[in-house]
């Protein structure tokens, strides 16, 4: 008994010798990491670096989305003028002149054979008095407007929510691979101790093997969250098409829920202000009047015609005439092979297509603004919740070191301890990114996100560069 009693105490001396050698070897590697986070902090404070609304501006001048959408609008604009044309005036002008050869016989003994020059000018006016589908296609126009409008707005808020969740994607990403830095450099530490503690005998290979195979997983951690960081800038520079450099962060931020805070008001406005909802809304009344169009094509239609023509040159010169004239057609179509009935039953079906994917638009509006408003709701607890697991998870770590340092914990307690922390901390810098982007989500499914929004969040940052 006395030789184990013995034992046990020339262990605990030894493990607590080790500890006080970890320790040191943990005060030795302290200036050097200060001196390294220093330099970085220094580094990022004189590099403002780029922030969300100057990247939104740069996505939002360049986004093929948006010049997709203008265009189309640009031709829907154009199609108005284009239908009320055929209600207008149309004024034509023609001119004719030739050579011709006549031969003629019975006006006498002899036959008269010349040649002469034929000349004839005229001009027509064409006035619409009435054409039901001319009306028809004035309505289609406005709507066709109405719709590439509502277009527009969705592109731009599309683009918005993209950016927001782009240059919070390299946020994250970048503090995932400074987490996994500090995990590489804490692991090797311990490694290193368990190495020095093996040689003199105190420590066992078991420890050995477990702290190699952790840094070696911390590595590979390494590898790729490095490799996440590219990735996150190549989405940020797709939208924005300029090169990422160092972008301002956030280091701390006050949880902020819906406001208003119930979400039958949050899908109200989605139903009112969504421009895909709006869109639908649009295209459906497109189709209703393609309907009444081809409804109208059985519709008679009355125009006014008058003429001015002057001929010159005749057979028996000199004749000249001079011709002025107008009339009023009345045209009825009577069958034209039953082209207007399947006209008719073929926009009938597009417009229920159209109204049944308004119905769906909306279930899909309503369910997207409800999800979205769950999503902000929980992202202020779970940000909440993940600020207290880093300072537990830190006062864990601490408190292992400790007990490792007096011989009452194990390496492989420091090991656990230390990748709780990183995996805390990756958990705290997702909660806090999500909080943000959640914010943007809400506003764009309930179609009200807009610039000032963008500017609003874009004031959290503060004025250093994550690197």
């Amino acid at each position: 008994m006395k030789v184990i009693s013995m034992r046990r105490s020339f262990e605990r001396l030894s493990r607590r010798k080790s500890g006080i050698r970890f320790r040191r070897f943990l005060w030795a590697l302290s200036p050097a990491l200060l001196v390294i986070l220093w330099s970085a902090t220094c580094a990022a404070a004189q590099t403002a670096g780029e922030d969300l609304e100057t990247a939104y501006q740069q996505a939002a001048s360049s986004s093929p989305l948006i010049a997709q959408a203008r265009a189309r609008l640009d031709a829907d604009l154009a199609g108005k003028p284009l239908a009320r044309s055929s209600l207008l005036p149309h004024l034509n002008a023609a001119t004719s002149g030739g050579m011709n050869t006549g031969r003629v016989t019975g006006f006498g003994a002899q036959t008269i054979s010349t040649a002469y020059h034929s000349d004839t000018f005229s001009a027509s006016l064409t006035e619409s008095i009435f054409d039901g589908q001319n009306f028809t296609a004035m309505k289609q126009a406005d709507s066709r407007i109405q719709s590439s409008e509502a277009a527009l707005a969705y592109a731009r808020q599309v683009v918005a929510l993209e950016v927001t969740q782009a240059y919070f994607g390299v946020l994250q990403a970048q503090a995932n691979e400074r987490v996994a830095q500090q995990q590489v450099v804490l692991l090797q530490s311990i490694v290193d101790e368990t190495n020095a503690s093996l040689k003199v005998g105190t420590g066992d290979i078991i420890s050995v093997q477990e702290a190699r195979a952790q840094l070696d997983a911390a590595n590979a951690d390494q590898i790729t969250a490095k490799n996440a960081v590219a990735v996150a800038k190549s989405r940020l520079e797709r939208l924005t098409h300029q090169p990422v450099g160092a972008l301002r962060d956030i280091t701390t931020l006050q949880a902020i829920g819906p406001q208003p805070d119930t979400v039958d008001a949050w899908v109200a406005a989605a139903l009112k202000n969504q421009p895909l909802l709006r869109q639908a809304r649009a295209t459906l009344h497109v189709s209703e009047q393609q309907v009444e169009y081809a409804a109208r094509a059985r519709w008679p239609t009355l125009t006014l015609n008058g003429i001015a023509q002057h001929a010159a040159g005749t057979l028996i010169p000199p004749v000249a005439i001079d011709q002025v004239g107008a009339s009023l057609n009345l045209s009825i179509p009577i069958f034209e092979g039953g082209h207007t009935r399947a006209s008719i039953h073929q926009a009938r079906a597009l417009a229920r297509v159209s109204r049944e994917n308004l119905a769906n638009m909306h279930d899909q509006i309503t369910l997207e603004t409800q999800t979205a408003f769950l999503d902000l709701e929980s992202s202020v607890a779970q940000y909440r919740a993940a600020g207290q697991s880093v300072t537990s998870a830190k006062v864990a770590l601490d408190g292992t070191r400790k007990g490792y340092e007096i011989g009452s914990r194990s390496i492989i307690d420091l090991l656990t301890a230390a990748t709780d922390y990183a995996a805390a901390q990756r958990n705290y810098y997702l909660a806090l990114y999500t909080q943000l982007v959640a914010r943007a989500q809400l506003k764009a499914a309930a179609g009200v996100l807009t610039p000032l929004d963008i500017e609003n969040i874009n004031s959290l940052l503060n004025g250093k560069a994550a690197k």
